[in-house]
């Protein structure tokens, strides 16, 4: 009896723990793109350095405790895993190319709404893959493509520079979508660390490509712009997105993934305090429809499909948290 008596008790803490990481980790993803505005840098050097230093920073990590699989992935049986890992990297440094670029060219509330909607992309690809798309998720995207077509609208006749940013975001969302299916395969085999290591190191390549490529300077800011790189990789790259994670084992991922668009008003209200960014009353009423339209998308989307089960280590896949 007394055995039954603590067992609720210890499930009671691990949701009360969860509820305070997802807390932690939705404060923690609605600074990036806050960070990104006020960054006096380039936006394409500001993502090299976030991807440099989060590569960085769970690398030791993976050295340390992951050389078989590493060894695994090197050989000719582990290539193919391999080689998704690395086309997740390419495609996450697409989303950070052009995602970043919006948040300095558009508002950050229009920026990080119109990225909010990865999970609609997630849905048409899944259709592309030959899955039916239930008659909820089907609304959701109608409501959602509504929404952003409403909030572009207004800022057609604001400035043609926050339109540019407009069709970023949107584009900053179709990689993120793409990377997250390419991962998808990866993750069915390879732990989380292994991935995510490989993926950044990957994204920070590329991206240092472009940038020297394009004459992107990567030195000489201000160090109030080092600290925005530093708080990006600490607070969205690695504590937002661990939060979450560990949050997967206790909530719904479906739930998880309802929630993290809250930050969405969360870095509306952070841009509007610190950075005097007053959201465009006209964008408001097409923001919150695509806000409406992709909660509609994420809980219509549990229908589609029940993916393969991963390594313990891996955690759950469904929805996972984007990389913005």
């Amino acid at each position: 009896m007394s055995s039954g008596a603590r067992n609720p008790a210890p499930a009671g803490r691990g949701e009360l723990l969860a509820t305070g990481a997802t807390a932690i980790a939705v404060l923690a993803v609605s600074t990036s793109a806050p960070l990104i505005a006020f960054a006096a840098a380039p936006a394409l050097a500001v993502a090299f350095w976030r991807n440099l230093l989060a590569t960085g920073a769970v690398a030791p990590f993976v050295l340390a405790r992951r050389r078989p699989e590493l060894r695994a992935l090197a050989a000719p049986i582990g290539r193919r895993q391999l080689g998704w890992c690395v086309l997740a990297g390419v495609a996450l440094a697409a989303h950070f190319g052009t995602w970043m670029p919006s948040a300095q060219l558009t508002s950050v509330a229009t920026a990080t709404a119109l990225v909010a909607t990865q999970p609609v992309w997630q849905g048409l690809i899944a259709l592309g893959q030959g899955r039916r798309l239930p008659l909820l998720t089907w609304v959701g995207i109608a409501v959602a493509v509504l929404g952003a077509t409403l909030a572009t609208g207004a800022d057609i006749g604001f400035d043609a520079r926050a339109v540019a940013g407009d069709l970023l975001a949107l584009a900053g969302a179709i990689f993120a979508a793409v990377y997250t299916a390419l991962g998808e395969h990866a993750r069915r085999t390879v732990s989380t660390t292994t991935y995510t290591t490989i993926c950044y190191g990957v994204c920070a390549v590329v991206l240092l490509v472009v940038c020297l490529a394009a004459g992107v300077p990567l030195t000489g800011f201000p160090g109030s712009t080092w600290l925005a790189v530093l708080g990006l990789v600490v607070g969205a790259q690695l504590l937002g997105h661990s939060m979450f994670s560990y949050a997967l084992h206790k909530i719904p991922a479906t739930t998880v993934s309802v929630l993290i668009l809250l930050e969405v008003p969360g870095a509306a209200l952070i841009a509007w305090a610190w950075l005097g960014q007053v959201p465009r009353a006209a964008a408001l009423p097409g923001l919150g429809l695509l806000l409406v339209g992709v909660a509609v998308v994420v809980l219509g989307g549990t229908r589609v499909r029940t993916p393969p089960p991963l390594p313990p280590e891996a955690g759950p896949p469904e929805h996972p948290p984007p990389p913005a």
